[in-house]
């Protein structure tokens, strides 16, 4: 059994209905958190986690195994967050305000993402930016994973995490922890890319 934030694209068939249902079933809980940490409202976040996944089963059969399964539903799901974003702004604040949530407590260690403070400042960055940090600091995915998930080299990951994690300092306390568990990294020597 993989260790948790380990994916393995050999585990899965393209087009196979009941891997696709299995990686729902594995995928939903992170995709569903990572879009609540980036939206902070569990309503949108679930909008935007069943959209996605309704989108990679109309794509499933042209998924190819070199990237995670998981990374791939991420970056969809990511993207599509990233558009409700942008069409929220254009929303009356109003029903902004009447849909935000409380996201569920539990003792998941990726539950810190939904911390109130935290989630106005993921809110305050970028959506990549934030997507990023989420995706390494609280789901444990390492830098190729993530590049993989959004289409971007691993520079370009260590770039935007560096950048989040120094607007979020800006914003929260500068002792907030952006600790996470260990992230299984994809070279020994990974560190964050510098411009």
């Amino acid at each position: 059994m993989p260790a948790r934030g380990e994916l393995t694209a050999e585990t899965y068939q393209p087009g196979s209905a009941e891997d696709f249902d299995r990686l729902y079933r594995t995928a939903y809980p992170r995709v569903y958190r990572t879009l609540t940490a980036i939206l902070a409202d569990p309503g949108a976040a679930e909008d935007c986690a069943q959209d996605a996944f309704v989108q990679a089963f109309g794509a499933w059969k042209r998924w190819r195994p070199d990237a995670p399964a998981e990374a791939w539903v991420h970056r969809i799901a990511v993207n599509r967050a990233i558009s409700y974003r942008r069409t929220a702004r254009l929303r009356g604040v109003g029903e902004i305000l009447r849909r935000l949530g409380r996201p569920v407590h539990s003792t998941d260690p990726s539950d810190e993402a939904t911390r109130p403070d935290l989630l106005s400042a993921l809110r305050s960055i970028p959506p990549k930016l934030a997507a990023a940090i989420v995706l390494r600091h609280y789901h444990g995915y390492n830098n190729r994973e993530i590049a993989a998930a959004f289409g971007v080299s691993e520079r370009t990951v260590g770039t935007r995490l560096r950048q989040a994690g120094e607007r979020l300092r800006a914003v929260l306390e500068p002792s907030f922890p952006l600790g996470a568990p260990p992230a299984f990294p994809s070279d020994t020597r990974e560190s964050y890319a510098e411009d």
